[in-house]
């Protein structure tokens, strides 16, 4: 096994398009590491350059102790999946999770005919491995099929599979479930953790998909326009985002953001002022715009809480839409011309056009700097 390091990497396509820009990360030996982002953020290209695939413009790529900007991809002992798996459609799956295998450990045909005994031990042990990776992976029913005869979720296996008999040092994934359905999505991203937790090799994940990367990853890094903006476990993550950005990213329904300026320690903004959480560095900064940041699940009916209702972080709002979804009730608020979303509890007795009474929850308030956008801690 073996860990991976960027320093200082740059990649420039074209005269002036930094796809990413100056990223150092480390990838810890056996870690789980995903890399999440919009579209466009540079996430598949930092993968792709782990890969070979893509050259590095500066910087040094390094897995384990060994530079590898110059190394060719065949030589990195890596092994990727791809998100439209790459399957050989003229191949079954034995043979597409063995082929990899046999090219790299295999010789030349005369090779084979001169070292029989050799070259049958070495079908035997590729035999053992694929059948091993069939059984981990479920599908050692499959072995005689083709990939056109196979589900999108049993092809994502074969592809899996395929990477496993390698035992590399690294896993490259390249949003692999995103072809898969909402169900069988949950179900292969199980499966992906315990068969990390089986193997434990150090695995790079790459997805847009902000849910994926909390459930999956050890630590996940938040990229930007090639910037890396955040790396640290999922719930750092989740509760300290390091600037408006990442706290509007990560998280489903995503963190309300309201425009307000601080005086005689109250968040001001406009149709209501809640107050600005007790001991915050925010509290000695009278006149100062900045955003308010609040997560929906931290709004509440202030009629069913669990948190203690004062005037200091209640207000007043119209419930426009209220969606019933059985564990929790969505409701989107107007207060003047402030919207929010809030994840309300399903006992609420709220109905939607009625005025209701909400309350904060101010241990858990974000505050961003308005210039900087980023957090005030």
């Amino acid at each position: 096994m073996a860990g991976v390091a960027f320093k200082n990497v740059t990649k420039i396509f074209g005269k002036d398009v930094r796809a990413v820009d100056n990223l150092n990360l480390e990838i810890k030996d056996q870690e789980f590491m995903v890399l999440v982002g919009p579209s466009g953020c540079g996430k598949t290209t930092a993968l792709r350059m782990i890969a070979g695939l893509e050259e590095a413009t500066s910087g040094d790529l390094m897995i384990g102790e060994v530079r590898v900007n110059d190394v060719p991809p065949k030589d990195r002992d890596i092994a990727m999946v791809f998100q439209n798996y790459a399957l050989y459609p003229h191949m079954n799956v034995y043979d597409n999770i063995a082929f990899g295998l046999r090219l790299r450990e295999l010789k030349g045909f005369l090779w084979q005919i001169s070292h029989m005994g050799d070259a049958k031990k070495i079908k035997q042990d590729i035999d053992r491995r694929v059948r091993e990776a069939a059984a981990m992976l479920g599908i050692e029913q499959l072995l005689h099929r083709r990939p056109k005869e196979l589900s999108g979720g049993q092809r994502q296996r074969v592809a899996l599979g395929r990477a496993i008999v390698r035992k590399p040092k690294v896993f490259l994934m390249d949003e692999p479930l995103s072809n898969l359905d909402a169900k069988l999505r949950i179900q292969t991203r199980a499966e992906l953790i315990r068969l990390h937790r089986t193997l434990g090799i150090t695995t790079i994940y790459v997805t847009h998909d902000q849910v994926e990367a909390m459930t999956m990853g050890q630590r996940i890094a938040v990229m930007k326009d090639g910037v890396l903006q955040q790396c640290d476990e999922p719930e750092t993550v989740y509760n300290m985002p390091a600037n408006k950005f990442v706290a509007g990213f990560i998280g489903a329904p995503p963190m309300n953001f309201l425009p307000a300026k601080i005086a005689d320690g109250k968040l001001d903004a406009g149709a209501f002022k809640i107050a600005v959480p007790s001991g915050h560095p925010a509290s000695g900064m009278s006149g100062k715009a900045v955003t308010v940041g609040i997560r929906p699940e931290d709004i509440y009916d202030a009629k069913v809480t669990k948190i203690p209702v004062t005037a200091d972080n209640t207000f007043e709002a119209k419930v426009d839409v209220l969606e019933k979804l059985g564990a929790e009730d969505t409701a989107y608020l107007v207060a003047g011309e402030l919207h929010m979303i809030a994840s309300l509890d399903p006992a609420t007795r709220i109905e939607a056009g009625t005025t209701a009474n909400f309350a904060v929850d101010l241990d858990r308030l974000h505050i961003f700097d308005d210039a900087t956008e980023m957090a005030i801690r």
